[in-house]
């Protein structure tokens, strides 16, 4: 496991944020730092997402930023130079993360299956993200896939709100949750900061509570 991922595994939560202006990023970043969980997947389904990360890369370089919801080696080369040090996708495409693995970027590809998770250790991956998580089979689905393949570690990110993190966190098998409870878009439109840094101590207390 590559020195991004573990730092992944450390912050435990993985904030995934949209970001509809780029404006918002900065002050999101900060309530985020603030808040105890300097990392943020910004998802690339956005007109606003490659400055947004590029915001974040250059005025939080305490961030963790990467950039979910990545469908293409295009977006791949648009989030990597604006700053983003880690790929998301949704799904397992194995052109993009063979062009991520020869380009030296970590990358995180999404899986619901034992087929496709094998294909992932064909590329040589030992994390992977698990989406949507809730409407998979949750915990129970990974703890049963994981079986026969120990060297596994997975994001799960769906579903993932602040009651059933705990559970998710609390399994060796989990190296990080992806989840949006702590900024959530409305919160995000009205500038509600403060908010979001209140919901991010929370989440952040949730990781040391859990994992120490």
């Amino acid at each position: 496991m590559n020195d991004t991922l573990k730092q992944i595994g450390e912050t435990g939560i993985v904030p995934v944020v949209v970001l509809n202006k780029a404006d918002d990023a900065g002050p999101l970043a900060q309530a985020l730092v603030a808040g105890g969980l300097p990392c943020a997947e910004v998802t690339f389904r956005t007109e606003a997402a490659e400055e947004s990360i590029q915001i974040i890369a250059k005025s939080f370089p305490q961030m963790l930023v990467g950039a979910g919801t990545v469908l293409t080696t295009e977006q791949v080369d648009r989030a990597v130079g604006a700053g983003a040090k880690f790929i998301v996708s949704p799904g397992f495409n194995p052109k993009v993360v063979e062009y991520c693995i020869t380009k030296g970027y970590p990358v995180c590809p999404g899986i619901m299956t034992p087929t496709e998770l094998e294909m992932t250790l064909g590329f040589g991956l030992d994390v992977v993200k698990f989406f949507p998580a809730e409407n998979a089979g949750g915990l129970k689905m990974i703890k049963a896939m994981s079986a026969p393949y120990t060297m596994m570690k997975f994001m799960p990110t769906g579903g993932i709100n602040a009651t059933n993190v705990r559970d998710y966190l609390a399994c060796d098998k989990i190296l990080a949750c992806g989840g949006s409870w702590m900024v959530k878009g409305d919160l995000v439109a009205a500038g509600r900061f403060d908010e979001i840094e209140k919901l991010t101590r929370e989440a952040s207390g949730i990781v040391k509570e859990i994992r120490g």
